[in-house]
């Protein structure tokens, strides 16, 4: 198991631009094909956002680390955040089949209207139909707050 004390002999780790390096300065890791920058040590791979926390707590996150940005290779500190599966849910990019523009809201041919739902504590809840999106896109950012959804979710692709 990698400790804080053997990271930091074998790199160092600049929380302002969230990059790690090698002695004489060489910049350690490489970006997989999902677009995570994993860095090799004593053989092991790891993600650089799990060593960050690694190296600026003294321990490996408890579950999942979130990039509040969504940019998976931003491992500045300020940019992670220790969350839970759900919480790292909850801030989610827009999907790429979402055809209202905005996450939760989809247009109900069979009813004409905007239904809006969200994923709560027990799957997901339906929070209505809407003859105008706009009052369907405020209940879905109104039940987003109230679920504690990150401001940022859903809101980039």
């Amino acid at each position: 198991m990698l400790t804080q004390q053997r990271l930091k002999e074998v790199l160092e780790y600049d929380p302002l631009t969230g990059v790690f390096t090698r002695q004489r300065a060489e910049i350690a890791g490489s970006e997989g094909k999902a677009g995570y920058i994993a860095v090799s040590i004593d053989g092991t791979k790891h993600y650089a956002h799990r060593l960050a926390f690694l190296y600026m707590t003294g321990r490996f996150p408890e579950q999942y680390v979130d990039h509040i940005n969504g940019e998976k290779g931003d491992n500045r500190w300020l940019n992670l955040r220790d969350v839970s599966r759900k919480g790292n849910q909850r801030n989610q990019k827009k999907s790429v089949k979402n055809t209202s523009g905005v996450t939760g809201v989809c247009w109900e041919e069979r009813v004409s209207r905007w239904k809006a739902y969200i994923e709560g504590e027990n799957g997901r809840t339906y929070l209505g139909y809407f003859k105008c999106f706009d009052e369907a896109v405020a209940a879905r950012k109104s039940a987003a707050k109230e679920l504690g959804y990150h401001k940022n979710h859903g809101e980039r692709t």
